[in-house]
């Protein structure tokens, strides 16, 4: 155990949760996981006490906090998927921000003033300008970025009431898997590009469909910035940092500034596994923007922050390690 004090996670047994709780471990905090469990798995908690809650369940909050005494509070936990969110918007608004007004209340009242919070590229909806700094107007154009972008509105404004600090990060593409192999991703349904190929190429899944293959891009497929799981989670640690140390409140970019389109992914899959990628030609989804490539010199400057696996080839290549490991286990309880 470490000594840089107990930090709240909540969401921590999911994917990008659970790779910072590792993070947060190596650098000597505790990370206690707050997750409902319905994304999460109690097995990714691997690197401090798993608590079972809700961000909905004030009662169960103050109770967790006031057990553990965190200092600091790190916000993961939010549904995530774009088009459930277009479908159901209710569920979005009341989970993403309501659950996270409820949990801002909680630090509020428990004096807990350092903040950080996963927020996306989605508030932008479709850039004027690439690459995307984080002066680009927010316009998000889904429930599911408009709740992301509630959360930072709040923040903001909790900040200057009641003297919280905090950071939001605005991820791009999450991929990816623990170097070490000891996490990875694990989602259900699965909608990411990655593990959706490598998938196809397993035999998981029988084809991967590419959403538009006519955009304006050089192959016509969308251009996405991945973004290691890892290098992610190093970020949010780098941020706690950054607020303990005094530095202002404010939002950053994590990417990789370099963009790949879907075909580059589905030939590095190809090249990592040595298996071929089934693939269907779909027509576009509503509200994909053609390229999303990030800025993210911010995070450099003031953060210290500088992505270790940038190789699309590397990416992939833990994320295919991690699935191997997945169908092995899963071979073996299906043997059993």
């Amino acid at each position: 155990m470490g000594d840089m004090g107990t930090v709240l996670v909540t969401g921590g047994a999911g994917y990008i949760g659970s790779h910072t709780c590792k993070a947060l471990s190596a650098a000597g905090y505790t990370p206690v996981t707050y997750d409902n469990l319905i994304f999460g798995h109690s097995e990714a908690a691997q690197w401090g006490p798993l608590e079972i809650g809700d961000i909905a369940d004030r009662q169960r909050l103050d109770e967790v906090i006031s057990q553990h005494q965190p200092t600091a509070i790190l916000h993961f936990a939010a549904f995530a998927y774009v088009g459930e969110s277009v479908a159901d918007p209710g569920k979005y608004y009341r989970n993403n921000v309501a659950g996270s007004l409820n949990l801002l209340e909680a630090a509020r009242d428990n004096q807990i003033n350092r903040f950080v919070f996963s927020s996306t590229c989605a508030t932008y909806g479709i850039p004027q300008t690439l690459p995307i700094t984080e002066d680009e107007p927010q316009k998000p154009i889904n429930p599911y970025g408009h709740s992301k972008l509630m959360v930072e509105q709040m923040l903001a404004d909790f900040g200057t009431a009641h003297d919280i600090g905090w950071i939001a990060l605005r991820y791009f593409n999450a991929a990816g898997a623990d170097p070490d192999n000891q996490i990875g991703e694990d989602h259900d349904p699965e909608t990411h590009l990655i593990p959706l190929v490598l998938d196809a190429a397993s035999g998981r899944r029988d084809s991967i469909t590419v959403f538009g293959s006519d955009y304006d891009t050089p192959d016509g497929t969308c251009i996405r910035d991945y973004i290691h799981v890892s290098d992610l989670a190093e970020a949010h640690v780098l941020a706690l940092q950054h607020l303990e140390a005094g530095s202002e409140s404010g939002a950053y970019n994590l990417g990789n500034g370099t963009g790949y389109s879907v075909r580059d992914v589905i030939s590095v899959a190809e090249k990592v596994t040595g298996l071929k990628v089934p693939v269907i030609e779909g027509g576009r989804r509503p509200g994909d923007p053609a390229r999303l490539i990030s800025d993210a010199s911010q995070a450099h400057d003031m953060l210290g922050w500088q992505p270790k696996i940038c190789d699309l080839e590397e990416i992939v290549g833990t994320a295919w390690a991690w699935h191997q490991r997945q169908s092995a286990t899963n071979k073996e309880s299906a043997i059993v």
